[in-house]
């Protein structure tokens, strides 16, 4: 064999073995996603909804990709700490978030520093639950309904005191239209957490709260606490007898929390896809609707352009109630 025809055999076998290992390397990064372990990061310490909507998704999810999916606490900064982690993230699937709606509109509404992220550096992915706040007060308080409890802030103006976990945050922007709705003025007092605001309400330090149900939910059963109302548009199955803020009389008392998955903005499409189909999946279960609804939450698979519709229509919607109540964070 001559030289020339050596040269020309060792070249095609080094261009078939390049053109076989660049398939195989789309095909790991791609095209077999997911090929490893999946990190979902969650913007809260463990315990609350936000990580419970995590769980829960995250250990019927690794099955169904065929990878495990192990979460990841990266609580503080109003949810800036982990939304900031999974921005620089690898964008290929690997490192996703599980978002609460509170830290995704609200918090870019009330602070007074600039975001370590924007909207547009993270892509939705799926809703997987909505968990509408309810309104709960010590049951020493002498109200049994959202009515009774506007009248009593009306015959004691200034007397009334509601808890949040935050100031800037969901709960204490939905005291803020509640005091618009209803035409009354309460005192805030703003916590360090749900924990600690929970724990106030039962020793009767404060008068009322609201949040979403799961962390109330032992107390409301065991009579120590009691619930007004739901800030959504249907009912609890979990607190069936609970009439919502609409049939309360207040319709505009509207403020369902949302649990989502987001990726870094620049996450190929086929990723996302694959994401948001096996999300979907898990989240229409019955097994899983059953688990949330035992939260006191609902399952509520919504695809990407769904899930980013609802972030407009939250920003626009709150943008409103922070604006003329001159809300800010710490």
């Amino acid at each position: 064999m001559t030289t020339t025809r050596k040269q020309f055999n060792t070249l095609l076998i080094a261009a078939l073995v390049g053109a076989g290992f660049g398939t195989a390397h789309a095909q790991g990064s791609q095209g077999v996603y997911p090929a490893r372990t999946i990190t979902m990061v969650v913007p809260t310490a463990a315990g609350g909804t936000t990580d419970l909507s995590a769980r829960m998704l995250a250990l019927p999810l690794g099955p169904a990709l065929g990878q495990s999916v192990i979460v990841d606490n990266r609580g503080g900064g109003n949810g800036n700490i982990a939304a900031s982690y999974v921005k620089r993230a690898e964008a290929d699937g690997y490192t996703i978030l599980m978002q609460y709606s509170g830290y995704h509109v609200i918090t870019p509404l009330v602070s007074k520093t600039a975001q370590q992220w924007e909207q547009k550096d993270l892509q939705p992915v799926a809703n997987v639950i909505s968990a509408p706040q309810i309104i709960v007060v010590r049951a020493e308080l002498p109200v049994k309904t959202l009515p009774e409890l506007v009248a009593y802030a009306k015959a004691h103006p200034g007397k009334l005191n509601y808890a949040s976990s935050g100031n800037g945050s969901l709960q204490h922007v939905t005291g803020a239209m509640l005091e618009q709705q209803g035409g009354i003025h309460m005192v805030h007092v703003p916590y360090k957490g749900t924990g600690p605001a929970l724990q106030d309400l039962l020793g009767g330090q404060v008068d009322l709260t609201f949040g979403t149900a799961p962390p109330f939910m032992p107390h409301i059963q065991a009579g120590k606490l009691r619930v007004l109302a739901v800030t959504g548009k249907t009912r609890l199955a979990s607190l069936p007898d609970v009439p919502t803020t609409a049939e309360a009389g207040y319709p505009n008392v509207d403020a369902t929390s949302w649990f989502g998955v987001f990726v870094p903005a620049a996450t190929p499409k086929p990723v996302v896809d694959k994401l948001t189909a096996e999300i979907g999946k898990v989240v229409n279960t019955p097994a899983f609707k059953q688990k949330a609804e035992e939260q006191g939450a609902t399952a509520d698979y919504q695809n990407p352009q769904q899930l980013g519709d609802r972030v407009k229509a939250d920003l626009a919607r709150w943008a409103v109630v922070v604006k003329s109540s001159k809300i800010e964070a710490d």
